[in-house]
């Protein structure tokens, strides 16, 4: 059985679920409680699970992962909401030197099974401080799991994966994606599997890697060289720490080309990383160098339309595809 959700929806369908299943796992946050979350995601769970499972902060990060690291070593599971990403980085100290490292501090005789939820992602009209993609921060981290859903399933699935997971995992959800990505969600114990990608789209001319809310406008892009005889694989990545490797290898040696969109930054975003890997390992499969799409090297404005302007969107997915193509 299966149900229509938003992405919203499924973030909080996955957190109801697993703090039925497992009484160790709580939510804190600011503003999670009574008033249900900034943009509405825990809305209702206060209710049902009361003061000591849905915790209001005060508006420190830093306090926020800390406590989360406390609980999650003393055997809890919680679930920490960063009210928006871009404020992350106040936590930074805690999350890459405490919560990554702990487990490999104690020769794995200790874990942290915290999941850090951070709204992301421009497209909102948020401006400098609330449509940040920082994901790369925590890419570079070992000890940590990033994951970043572009679909409802997948946000239920891998928020659920990972709550059990017994690393800390930083769940990336894009707030652009929250009422507008919408459809049919499993009910109950649907898992997500952390670090394996999916085939949206099959194809032999391109691949196109994607993740998050540069999934749709890729596949709008994709439709629309299909009817020029240029057919893509679009790959979503879903998990970017560890990212599949198996599965971009396995598209790359039919397609022999690769563009890679993502809405963070050129500079060091995953894009490089993955390419740096795909000429170490699978240079004789290239048939043109790897392309990347992204957001410019700058920060986000607060005019839509200098936003739009910056952000990756289907026509220039689309070019992109045919300047590979043409190569």
């Amino acid at each position: 059985m299966s149900k229509d959700l938003s992405y919203l929806e499924a973030i909080r369908e996955a957190m109801v679920e697993e703090m039925r299943r497992d009484p160790k796992v709580f939510v804190l946050g600011e503003d999670v409680g009574a008033y249900g979350g900034a943009f509405g995601v825990t809305q209702g769970m206060h209710e049902e699970f009361g003061d000591l499972r849905v915790v209001d902060t005060p508006i420190s990060e830093s306090a926020i992962a800390g406590i989360s690291i406390g609980a999650a070593l003393r055997g809890y599971r919680p679930i920490a909401e960063m009210q928006f990403a871009d404020f992350i980085s106040c936590a930074f100290d805690q999350i890459v030197n405490q919560a990554a490292t702990l487990r490999y501090r104690y020769g794995g005789r200790a874990s942290v099974p915290m999941v850090i939820r951070a709204p992301s992602g421009g497209n909102v009209g948020g401006g400098l401080y609330h449509s940040q993609n920082p994901e790369a921060w925590f890419i570079h981290r070992p000890g940590l799991k990033v994951v970043a859903p572009s679909t409802a399933y997948d946000a239920k699935g891998l928020l659920k994966a990972a709550i059990r997971d017994d690393n800390p995992v930083v769940y990336f959800e894009h707030k652009y994606l929250y009422r507008r990505a919408k459809g049919p969600v499993p009910e109950g114990d649907d898992i997500v599997p952390i670090g394996v990608a999916a085939t949206r789209r099959s194809g032999g001319d391109a691949t196109l890697l994607a993740y998050g809310a540069m999934v749709a406008p890729s596949l709008e892009a994709a439709e629309t060289l299909a009817k020029e005889g240029v057919e893509t694989d679009v790959i979503d990545l879903r998990t970017l720490l560890p990212f599949d490797k198996a599965a971009i290898f396995a598209s790359l040696e039919k397609t022999s080309r690769l563009l890679i969109v993502h809405e963070d930054v050129k500079t060091l975003g995953i894009g490089a990383e993955i390419s740096a890997v795909i000429m170490e390992e699978r240079f004789e499969a290239l048939d043109a160098p790897v392309m990347r799409l992204t957001y410019p090297d700058t920060h986000v404005p607060f005019s839509h339309v200098l936003e739009d302007a910056n952000l990756p969107n289907a026509g220039t997915i689309a070019d992109a595809l045919r300047r590979l193509a043409a190569y």
